[in-house]
């Protein structure tokens, strides 16, 4: 390929990751794209992470194409800090972002820079693998068709929002002085790409499985919430919700802030504890109203939430044991 195409800043944050970062290494070792700068942010981590980054730039580094950073913070900051911080430092025309524990395709950036240059787009989405120890699963993101669509797609759960779902031009960034919230690391990574769709121009979809995003047996479960989780979520929501509505959008806010603030609470359904069904009553209790409304939703969705809101807790224990523990708990190996 040509010297002249896009520099791609891929934001690698890791924290005490140095058992699964060789794997992640290996696969962005692969990547057929050269222009490539590797930001990695090591927050403060207590175990050789630094040092297996070390070794791997000493290999991977060429001094023209491929370049590298390693920033250590100087006390744990948190991934939304780190996040800032390779966004601080980035010099790429396109922003990416991998987990230390997943891997990516060797066509990632290749591809998606080539869709974003052909259709001049500010974001290229794809889909992506779910990995357990023993098997993965095809996991499809809508063709979202314009910023309204992906935002509505978002904030209806019929569509992921994770960082590594998205190569985002780094204009958007900078331009609309978008960043993370340091110390709110529960879904900052929904705050942000709201943002980002809430101001792209051009968006566009790519159909092709590129993020292996790993995840053990007992997360694809069960999901739990702290209070400081919670409201670590809180405010990453307030801040998209009030972004959104400084700007000119063709869509019903209210409700689809309702339909985004009930699928965030629906891992407290996935439970067998009568606290956590109470928990989810009483987190933004406000659109509870909503609740089994949004049809996006599958019909078992649409059924817990009204058995949450009508008190019918053991319908929902009925559900846990014979759909999530025996069902997914066989599937989910």
């Amino acid at each position: 390929m040509l010297h002249t195409i896009p520099k791609v800043s891929i934001i690698i944050p890791f924290y005490n990751a140095s058992e699964t970062l060789l794997v992640c290494l290996q696969s962005i070792c692969k990547l057929n794209y050269n222009n490539l700068e590797l930001i990695f942010i090591d927050d403060c981590s207590i175990d050789n992470g630094a040092e297996v980054i070390q070794q791997f730039l000493t290999s991977w580094i060429d001094g023209k194409s491929k370049t590298a950073k390693l920033i250590k913070h100087n006390k744990n900051q948190g991934v939304a800090a780190a996040r800032n911080t390779g966004l601080d430092n980035a010099i790429g025309d396109y922003i990416y972002y991998i987990d230390a524990d997943d891997q990516v395709d060797p066509n990632t950036v290749n591809d998606a820079v080539s869709l974003a240059i052909q259709k001049d787009a500010d974001i290229v989405g794809f889909n992506w693998y779910l990995a357990f120890d023993k098997n993965k699963r095809k996991m499809t993101q809508p063709a979202f068709t314009s910023p309204t669509d992906a935002l509505e797609r978002m904030m209806n759960g019929s569509m992921r929002w994770n960082l590594w779902l998205f190569l985002v031009k780094r204009s958007l960034y900078e331009d609309n002085q978008i960043r993370f919230i340091p110390g709110m690391n529960m879904g900052e990574d929904l705050m942000v790409m709201i943002k980002l769709f809430a101001v792209a121009k051009n968006v566009v979809h790519l159909d092709q499985y590129f993020y292996l995003y790993r995840q053990s047996n007992s997360e694809s479960l069960t999901k739990t919430y702290s209070e400081a989780h919670m409201l670590q979520v809180n405010n990453n929501v307030d801040q998209a919700v009030r972004f959104l509505s400084e700007k000119s959008l063709s869509f019903d806010l209210k409700k689809y802030t309702a339909f985004l603030k009930l699928n965030i609470k629906l891992p407290l359904l996935i439970s067998d504890k009568t606290s956590q069904y109470l928990r989810w009553r009483s987190w933004f209790p406000e659109v509870n109203k909503y609740a089994g409304k949004n049809t996006n939703n599958s019909w078992r969705t649409r059924l817990l939430e009204r058995w949450a809101l009508s008190g019918k807790f053991w319908l929902i224990k009925l559900y846990y044991y014979t759909v999530i523990r025996v069902v997914y708990g066989i599937i989910y190996k």
